[in-house]
């Protein structure tokens, strides 16, 4: 993450917090804060008072603080007050078990009632966890935000479990220390936790800002036999993710590939089961490049490709070879099985630009028909696999476990030359989808047999806002995802493809996420672009508005609700800059 944290910061923050204050352990700071703060529009007003004979009675409480933008009038305000507004959420969380601490609830209406709107999760960096083990990374930094994140009103953050840290000892050797760390922390703060089983490799995609690879020993066996790679026409390997080719084979130190996603699966109930179903509330299965469940068609390491670019097949490891052989010969046609599509260009051509995938290309003839049924059926019964492994996993936890969590999977949103009649970019990742077919729906009826949730990219991508000649399509991506949801009976969940700061952004989010009745929403991600005032602010706001699932709020009223959370949240922001810039 970069330490690019500016001076703006202290327009949001208020009063500043003395190098003395930042450097108290977070625990000390928890357990020595009298709390009272401006309540949350529609949440309730709770005071913490000790029950008689404690010491402090009653501390003594701030008035409320008019929110304002002007930094001059914020440095005014009482260190106290700041300190009491700024640890309310951690007061709140220790309330919960602590003897000594009567909780009185006053209603102040019924808007943000629980069970109205859509929570919102915030991804956490790509390197939360150390890659060599041992801990968190910026623990100091990490606290200040996550306490900043329950403050502004988000449900939970998602993060990503990487194999390549946790495993990457040796077959069955596991390393959940900073995992571990980070699940009592987000209880203690009282934030909810979708944990990505990523069993990808980190680096060589959209957003990706460090390299984390596949375990050490993965890797010696992907360089002894680089066919348990995924493998283009050309004979270019990507090694970002073990190839489906060979799912069922025991290719990894005598384990095949969903034996061992199978067996850190159940390593991880069984180590996180007290926190399963209270703080960790949702597993998502990585099933690809990125955790997706698709081919690695367009990789962007070493500009290999470049949007709007169609991507190209990965079927010519020897593994999908000899499957698609066998395909051809049950289809009493031998000619088809020695590859896909010679005539399908290369990574960056347009559908135009090939014989394969122009308007009245190859894609809809018998042999395409052959080939594209093929290859996104393996792409179905690799997720089938794998979430048969994680449904039976996790649906049976350990007997301290707290309670049942959802199972969900992500589904890439390719919505470049959609307009089309091929929807090239769509095939070459697996996904058959054209003009004539719903490639979506088979998806959603998989997803279905297991009681998953369909998570999906670009939600706050209008059309307008691409390039034309692409023929981009997000919008009707997105509309006819939520279709194949809805029609299979599986929940829809979303998350931006990009990061995204501005309103525009934002109104889409909560326009799509009422229409479409999403279950939740991930927002991309958490890191000091975040923290900037502007961006903080209209992050406050945007939270509020999914809560309330409204689009068309008054500008007016978001801002000064947003303006209440900014102030409450300030002292957070400034202690995470400082150590982030602290190192």
């Amino acid at each position: 993450m970069a330490l690019n944290l500016t001076h703006q910061i202290g327009t949001l923050c208020g009063t500043p917090v003395t190098g003395e204050a930042a450097s108290e352990q977070p625990s000390a700071v928890w357990k020595t804060a009298s709390t009272i703060t401006t309540a949350p529009i529609g949440a309730n007003l709770r005071c913490r008072i000790m029950k008689g004979g404690g010491q402090g009675d009653l501390e003594q409480m701030s008035p409320p603080i008019s929110p304002c933008r002007s930094p001059v009038l914020s440095a005014m305000r009482s260190p106290r007050s700041v300190a009491c507004q700024a640890l309310v959420a951690a007061d709140r969380v220790e309330t919960e078990t602590d003897p000594d601490v009567e909780e009185r609830e006053y209603g102040l209406g019924e808007r943000g009632a629980k069970g109205k709107g859509v929570p919102v999760y915030v991804m956490l960096p790509l390197d939360t966890v150390k890659a060599g083990g041992g801990g968190l990374n910026r623990r100091k930094a990490m606290v200040a935000s996550l306490m900043a994140l329950k403050n502004a009103g988000a449900e939970g953050v998602m993060v990503d479990v990487w194999w390549g840290i946790v495993e990457r000892e040796g077959p069955g050797v596991y390393d959940w220390s900073g995992y571990t760390e980070l699940m009592e922390m987000a209880r203690r703060i009282g934030l909810k936790v979708q944990a990505v089983m990523s069993f990808h490799k980190c680096g060589g995609n959209v957003g990706d800002s460090v390299t984390i690879p596949l375990p050490r020993w993965v890797g010696e066996e992907m360089e002894k036999d680089p066919d348990l790679a995924y493998t283009d026409q050309w004979g270019g390997r990507n090694y970002e993710y073990v190839s489906l080719g060979c799912d069922t084979l025991p290719v990894l130190k005598g384990r095949t590939p969903v034996q061992c996603y199978s067996d850190f699966m159940r390593a991880f109930r069984d180590h996180f089961a007290p926190f399963l179903g209270s703080t960790i509330v949702e597993i998502q299965v990585g099933m690809g490049p990125a955790g997706e469940l698709r081919y690695p068609s367009y990789p962007e390491l070493n500009g290999t490709w470049k949007f709007p670019g169609i991507g190209a097949f990965q079927c010519y490891d020897k593994y999908m070879l000899s499957n698609l052989r066998a395909a051809a010969e049950a289809a009493g046609k031998l000619e088809w099985g020695h590859g896909g599509p010679t005539d399908a260009g290369s990574y960056n051509n347009w559908p135009e630009d090939t014989a394969f995938f122009r308007r009245e290309g190859g894609w809809n003839g018998a042999y395409g028909e052959f080939f594209l049924s093929w290859y996104s059926q393996l792409l179905l019964d690799h997720g089938d696999r794998i979430l048969s492994a994680a449904s039976s996993i996790f649906s049976s936890p350990s007997s301290v476990a707290t309670g049942p969590v959802k199972i969900s999977v992500k589904v890439a949103g390719i919505h470049w030359h959609y307009g089309t009649r091929s929807h090239a970019p769509e095939l070459t990742a697996g996904y058959y989808n054209t003009r004539f077919r719903d490639g979506y729906l088979p998806i959603a009826r998989m997803l279905a047999r297991h009681g998953a949730v369909f998570n999906f990219t670009c939600i706050e991508m209008r059309d307008w806002e691409q390039p034309e000649d692409a023929q981009c399509r997000p919008e009707g991506l997105v509309r006819q995802v939520a279709l194949a949801a809805k029609e299979a009976g599986v929940e829809l969940a979303g998350e931006n493809a990009l990061p995204r700061y501005d309103e525009t952004a934002h109104n889409k989010i909560v326009g799509a996420a009422s229409e479409e009745e999403m279950a939740a929403f991930t927002y991309l991600r958490m890191g000091p672009e975040l923290f900037k005032p502007e961006n903080w602010r209209g992050f406050v706001g945007f939270v509020r508005s999914m809560r309330e699932a409204k689009a068309d709020r008054c500008k007016e009223q978001v801002e000064r609700e947003a303006e209440r959370f900014v102030h409450a949240t300030g002292p957070f922001v400034h202690e995470a800059a400082v150590a982030l810039m602290n190192g």
